[in-house]
C-alpha cells in the first residue's frame, strides 16, 4: 500500500500542479486588471514583509520527521504520541508569538512604508497585514497536522485537500474581486481555506489515522535535542527568506509598488517552477528518513538521489526551455502592458535555481543523517551578500538587478559549495548524479533548435497560437527526451501510468 501511496502521491501531485497551475494562468491576468498594478505590487509588498513571520517556526516543522522515524523503527508507540504532544504545545505557542510579533508590525505599518506609499494605500496596507498575520498564525498548529500526514505516507488523501485548496482559491476570490472588495478578499479567502483544510486534516488524523497526543509528559532533553537540529533549519529557513522575499521589499523600498508588481509576476512563475520539483522528492521524505535511521547506507542513498534527480531534470528542463523560448510572448501575453520586463526577471530567477531543484532531496538527506549545520552557515553568509549586490543593482537596473543579485546567490551556494559538501561530506556520490545528468544534453539539442526558430519566426499575439506553438515545442521535446534521453526505468515510469489507463478503458 505505501508504494501504491507513493506513486499515487507523486501523479496526484502533478495533476494538482497541472490543474493549479492552468486555473492560476487563467485567473491571474483578470486579477491584475481587477485589481491594478498598483494594488498588486501593494498586496505582495505586505505579503514579502509579514511572511518574515514565519520564520518564528524556528526550524521546528521539518524536524518532525526525523524523529518520527527514529520511534517509528523502534516501534515506539508512546514515544510517537509524546512527540505529537510536544510539537503541538510547541507550534501553539508559536503561533501566539506570531500574533503577537504581527501585533508590532500592523502598529507600524506607516512608518515602515511612509517613503513609497500613498495614506491609501498604507490603511489598505494595515488591513491586508492584520488578516495575513492570522493566516500565518493558523497554519503552525494545522502544519503538526499535515506532517503527521505526510509521516504516515497518506499522500492520496494529502494531495487530494491540495488539490481541492488550489481549485477553490481562485473561484471565490473572483467574484469578490468583480465586485470591487480587492486584494483584502483574496487574503479573506486564502484564511477561510486555511481554516477549512486545518478541520480536515485534524479530522483525518483523529478518525482514520487514530493519531494521540500526549501533553503531560514533556520530555526536556528530547526538546533540547530537537531545539539543536532546528536550529540550524531555522537558520536555512531565514536565507531562503532573504533570498526569495527580500528583493520585493528592497523594490518596495527604492522604487516602489510598480517594480514589485513587475518582480512579482516572474516570481509567480518561479513558484510554479520550484513546486514541480519538490511534487516529486516531498514523498521521498519518509523513506530518506527510514534508510537513515535503519542503516544509512549511502549508496542507497545515491541512488535514491541520483533517479529522484533525473526524473526531476526530464520535466524541469521541458519548462526551462519552454521559457527560454517562448516565455516573452506569455509574458507579454499574460501580464499585459507594462510587465515585459518580467520575461528577464523569471529567467535570472529560474535557470539558476535548476541544480538545487534536481538536487533537493539531498537538503532531506542532509536534514535526516542531522548535517544540515554546514549548508545553513554557507547559506546564511551568501544571503548577506546577496542583499550587499541586489540594492545597488536595484538601483541601476530595478526588478532584474534585484533577479541578478539572487542569481549569484543561488549559483555560488547550490551549484559549487553544496556539491562539494554533498560529495565529500555527507557520502552522496555527485560524481556519478551529474555524468548522469550530463547523459540528457543530446536530447536538449533538436528541442533548442526548434525553440530558437519558433521564437525567431513565429507569430505568437494571442494564447491560442502560444498553446499551439508550445504543444509543438513539447511534442519535440517528448520525441527528443524519449528516442535520446531517457533510460529503461524512466521510460516505464513515464508510460506506466498511460498504459494503465488505456488497459481500463479497452476492458
Amino acid at each position: 500500500m505505501k508504494i501504491n501511496q507513493l506513486k499515487v502521491g507523486v501523479i496526484l501531485s502533478y495533476i494538482s500542479m497541472g490543474v493549479s497551475t492552468t486555473i492560476s494562468i487563467v485567473y491571474t491576468p483578470i486579477m491584475l486588471r481587477l485589481l491594478g498594478q498598483s494594488e498588486y505590487g501593494l498586496y505582495q509588498l505586505v505579503f514579502s514583509v509579514v511572511s518574515y513571520l514565519g520564520l518564528l517556526s524556528f526550524g521546528f516543522g521539518s524536524a518532525y520527521m526525523r524523529f518520527y522515524a527514529r520511534y517509528k523503527v523502534q516501534d515506539d508507540q508512546e514515544g510517537i504520541t509524546r512527540l505529537n504532544g510536544m510539537f503541538m504545545a510547541v507550534f501553539t505557542g508559536i503561533a501566539i508569538l506570531v500574533i503577537l510579533a504581527g501585533s508590532i508590525l500592523v502598529n507600524n505599518v506607516q512608518l515602515i512604508f511612509e517613503q513609497s506609499l500613498t495614506s491609501g494605500e498604507i490603511q489598505t496596507a494595515r488591513i491586508l497585514m492584520i488578516l495575513m498575520v492570522f493566516n500565518v498564525a493558523v497554519t503552525f498548529p494545522a502544519s503538526v497536522f499535515d506532517s503527521i500526514v505526510t509521516s504516515q505516507e497518506q499522500y492520496f488523501f494529502q494531495r487530494l485537500v491540495n488539490l481541492l485548496r488550489s481549485v477553490l482559491n481562485p473561484f471565490l476570490c473572483l467574484p469578490l474581486l468583480i465586485m470591487g472588495f480587492g486584494s483584502i478578499s483574496m487574503v479573506l479567502v486564502t484564511t477561510f481555506l486555511t481554516l477549512a483544510s486545518f478541520g480536515i486534516n485534524m479530522w483525518f488524523c483523529f478518525k482514520k489515522l487514530h493519531i494521540r497526543f500526549a501533553f503531560g509528559h514533556f520530555d526536556g532533553s528530547l526538546f533540547k535535542e530537537i531545539g539543536v537540529f532546528s536550529f540550524y533549519i531555522f537558520l536555512n529557513q531565514i536565507i531562503d527568506q532573504v533570498n526569495w522575499s527580500v528583493d520585493k521589499f528592497i523594490l518596495g523600498m527604492i522604487t516602489g509598488t510598480v517594480g514589485v508588481a513587475i518582480y512579482s509576476l516572474a516570481a509567480q512563475i518561479n513558484t510554479y517552477y520550484l513546486n514541480f520539483s519538490t511534487s516529486i522528492s516531498t514523498v521521498f521524505i519518509p523513506r530518506v528518513n527510514h534508510i537513515v535511521a535503519e542503516s544509512n547506507d549511502n549508496q542507497v542513498l545515491s541512488q535514491i538521489f541520483t533517479k529522484v534527480g533525473r526524473v526531476q531534470f526530464v520535466l524541469l528542463a521541458l519548462i526551462i526551455e519552454g521559457y527560454v523560448f517562448l516565455g516573452r510572448s506569455f509574458m507579454t501575453i499574460w501580464g499585459g502592458a507594462g510587465y515585459e520586463v518580467s520575461y528577464y526577471v523569471g529567467l535570472w530567477l529560474m535557470i539558476p535555481v535548476t541544480i538545487p531543484l534536481i538536487q533537493n532531496l539531498g537538503v532531506e538527506i542532509q536534514r535526516a543523517k542531522n548535517m544540515h549545520k554546514f549548508r545553513s552557515i554557507v547559506f546564511m553568509l551568501i544571503a548577506v551578500a546577496n542583499v550587499c549586490i541586489s540594492i545597488p543593482l536595484c538601483k541601476t537596473y530595478g526588478p532584474v538587478g534585484c533577479a541578478i543579485g539572487t542569481a549569484a546567490a543561488l549559483l555560488l551556494g547550490n551549484g559549487l559549495i553544496m556539491n562539494w559538501y554533498y560529495q565529500a561530506k555527507v557520502g552522496l556520490d555527485i560524481r556519478h548524479f551529474w555524468w548522469e545528468i550530463i547523459k540528457f544534453i543530446p536530447a536538449l539539442i533538436i528541442p533548442a533548435i526548434a525553440g530558437y526558430f519558433i521564437m525567431r519566426y513565429a507569430m505568437i499575439h494571442s494564447y491560442g497560437t502560444l498553446v499551439l506553438w508550445g504543444m509543438i515545442f513539447g511534442g519535440i521535446y517528448a520525441i527528443s527526451m524519449w528516442f535520446v534521453g531517457l533510460n529503461a526505468y524512466e521510460k516505464a515510469l513515464f508510460s506506466g501510468p498511460i498504459k494503465k489507463i488505456v488497459g481500463r478503458i479497452k476492458r
